[in-house]
């Protein structure tokens, strides 16, 4: 199986499967809220997947409470004190800042 996910309105939704059940299942990934969907075929697995997210969006809307966003694009990491002190460098030496060099070296990296 391939490491895949799938996106809808910002949302990251997992692809799971049970042997024993013969079913695909999943659960949108990064809120605190459990929301989960199956199917027995991967078509209908995306189109559960986009049936969730917008349930989900539109019991919020009717409860006039705020959405969870999947990430927040606040990132904290831990690095050695040798890596920090180079990205400090390069950034320097870019003239931008160390949030800056991270975000465009992450970007560049993923896209």
């Amino acid at each position: 199986m391939n490491n895949e996910c799938l996106t809808y309105k910002g949302y990251l939704g997992s692809i799971e499967y049970s042997i024993e059940d013969n079913i695909l299942f999943g659960k949108v990934i990064g809120v605190n809220s459990l929301l989960t969907y199956e199917a027995e075929t991967i078509k209908e697995l995306v189109s559960e997947f986009h049936k969730t997210v917008d349930e989900y969006l539109e019991f919020c809307k009717e409860q006039g409470i705020k959405a969870e966003k999947t990430y927040s694009g606040t990132l904290s990491i831990r690095i050695s004190p040798k890596t920090h002190s180079l990205i400090a460098q390069k950034a320097m030496m870019s003239g931008i800042t160390i949030n800056k060099f991270i975000s465009k070296t992450l970007d560049a990296a993923v896209v």
